[in-house]
């Protein structure tokens, strides 16, 4: 899918889905739902329902995500699963803290429609509360056998997790799977001149300690990920 410049800056920030197709309730980048349905159909053959839990998120949703957890209207957790006391932190550190797990508006890779969040319904009951926590998806967690799957066949759909490691900026998450080469493209494409333009023109919490200390949240946060 070949995109002009301002267009292309526009869908990797969140701020156009162009890019995107509606699949099962969700919308992917359309050159990568080919692979992602070869993926499903693999894991089904291997007694697994991949399912996905979430996709795309437009900026304005991830704002609101990130608003809400800099004002302590949703809770902002720490790697041992404890709330953080953000009363505590100064404007900066709370946006360290939120990135942990949310990714920064502008920045998310589920503006990519590349990436993915998923789990395995055949694992649980029809009222399970689905939480996307690090123990889902380990040894005795309901989507730890899918998680064991994953891991050996991604890369053969042409997928892998960017956030396997804990590389000291975003905490590790199983669940979150991305397409090698679209995904690639797109990030390969972000800079810290195109978020700081899109960040500059938002009205997100805790702006100017974002725009001061863009470039060590840049290097932290958004490249520092594990490799394919």
């Amino acid at each position: 899918m070949a995109l002009d410049t301002n267009t292309l800056a526009m869908c990797i920030t969140g701020q156009s889905d162009t890019h995107l197709t509606e699949i099962q309730s969700h919308r992917l980048h359309t050159d990568i739902i080919d692979d992602f349905l070869a993926l499903q159909n693999g894991a089904k053959n291997a007694g697994f329902e991949l399912t996905i839990a979430s996709s795309f998120r437009d900026f304005n949703r991830q704002a609101m995500i990130w608003n809400n957890k800099f004002l302590g209207i949703r809770p902002v957790f720490n790697k041992q699963q404890q709330i953080v006391d953000l009363s505590q932190l100064n404007e900066f550190e709370k946006c360290t803290a939120i990135m942990l797990y949310s990714a920064m508006p502008g920045a998310s890779r589920h503006h990519l429609g590349t990436d993915l969040d998923v789990y395995d319904t055949a694992a649980i009951s029809d009222d399970y509360k689905l939480q996307l926590t690090p123990d889902e998806y380990q040894h005795g967690g309901p989507f730890a056998p899918l998680s064991q799957w994953l891991d050996k066949n991604l890369a053969k759909y042409g997928f892998y997790r960017p956030y396997k490691q804990d590389l000291g900026g975003v905490a590790p998450e199983l669940w979150h799977i991305s397409h090698i080469k679209q995904s690639q493209r797109l990030v390969n494409t972000l800079s810290e001149a195109m978020l700081y333009e899109c960040i500059s023109n938002s009205d997100l919490e805790g702006k100017s300690a974002i725009l001061d200390n863009l470039p060590a949240l840049y290097k932290r946060f958004i490249t520092n990920v594990s490799p394919p």
